[in-house]
């Protein structure tokens, strides 16, 4: 365990002094910008009704918009030379499809079945988050707690993967095998593959393919200084104005619904605040125990914990209607978590400082 002299102390507050405003006080303007979408959505009605007909298929533009301006910042900055030696990482890659596949789903089934049992809608609108595993916002979780960014792609892609062919897949088992076999009430998810790939192309694989190429065309006309000390520290700021822009418009398409049903809301809260709990502290500590660094540790912890509510709100919305009880699940899902997730990067840190060993000086 690590004992905190004052010199780690001193250090730590010199880093906390370059930190710029919007760094240093993330979680207030994530509150501010889900209390804006809020009150947008209540005071503006026809706001959704607007901010629906911007949509190709079943995607929001507006969101689309935001989590690539999120996104394509940390896929640029990470070095993609050593992405190889994150895959020959294969204890890594099992504990991840373990936690994310295995556990995650029959844990959201467990919580969702013991906590709403009398709310089928809802129950099942949380069966199809805890099934659809994160590959956007996890990338921004990751980056603030300092974790392997490498090791971040290469999971995330893993995840893509296999919601592709997996997702259909476990809906069919835990909405109707499951159940069935347990004697309690079943329910249908009719989605396609091909509409999971869309969405998964949309939102990984375009800001993937920026990313590297951005890298490898900076890297080759400017340099690896250049890049890293000029380049990217003028767009780093862009991934946190697309979080605060995604959240605002993600509120704003469902603020009136969300402020209209306050117990609804609170209800599907409750299981959703243990199982992003449970997930992230059972990972973190499976990962210490089991000698995992720090930096990949915490990204083993915030791929588990999180979950790709674009995918879950476009199939509820999708299979069961805009106004269904699964839709209204959906989109309490990054109610919870946004601000969940920023406190556990809070936890992260803390548990850098007290159980990993400081590095040796020199």
């Amino acid at each position: 365990m690590r004992v905190e002299t004052p010199s780690a102390v001193t250090e730590e507050q010199a880093v906390l002094a370059r930190l710029s405003v919007l760094d240093r006080f993330l979680p207030v303007w994530i509150l501010l910008a889900m209390a804006i979408g809020l009150g947008l959505g209540r005071l503006l009605p026809d706001l959704n009704d607007a901010l629906d007909t911007i949509t190709v298929g079943s995607v929001s533009l507006p969101i689309a918009f935001g989590l690539l301006a999120m996104m394509y910042p940390v896929l640029a900055k990470v070095r993609y030379s050593k992405v190889t030696e994150v895959v020959a990482d294969r204890r890594l890659l099992a504990l991840s499809l373990m936690l994310n596949w295995l556990i995650g789903p029959a844990l959201m089934f467990a919580l969702g079945w013991a906590l709403l049992p009398d709310l089928p809608e809802y129950r099942t609108g949380l069966i199809i988050i805890g099934l659809a595993r994160c590959i956007a916002m996890v990338l921004i979780w990751n980056d603030l707690a300092c974790g392997d960014r490498e090791a971040a792609v290469v999971l995330v892609a893993l995840n893509s993967l296999f919601q592709v062919f997996a997702y259909s897949l476990l809906g069919y088992f835990y909405l109707q095998v499951l159940p069935g076999w347990l004697g309690l009430n079943t329910d249908t998810l009719d989605v396609s593959m091909w509409e999971i790939a869309r969405i998964v192309l949309i939102f990984l694989g375009v800001p993937l393919a920026a990313g590297w190429l951005t890298r490898v065309w900076g890297e080759r006309t400017r340099g690896v200084e250049w890049y890293e000390s000029r380049f990217i520290p003028r767009i780093a700021p862009w991934a946190l104005y697309g979080l605060l822009f995604t959240v605002v418009v993600l509120f704003a398409l469902q603020g009136e619904t969300i402020t209209a049903k306050p117990l609804d809301v609170a209800r599907i809260a409750l299981p959703l605040l243990a199982y992003f709990g449970v997930m992230w502290a059972v990972s973190f500590g499976l990962g210490l125990r089991l000698g995992i660094g720090y930096a990949r540790n915490a990204t083993l912890a915030f791929t588990a914990a999180s979950n790709n509510f674009e995918l879950a709100i476009a199939v509820a919305i999708g299979v069961y209607g805009v106004t269904s009880g699964q839709a209204l699940a959906g989109v309490v899902g990054p109610l919870i978590e946004v601000p969940v997730l920023v406190g556990l990067v809070y936890v992260a840190l803390w548990a850098r400082r007290r159980l990993y060993p400081a590095p040796e000086p020199g």
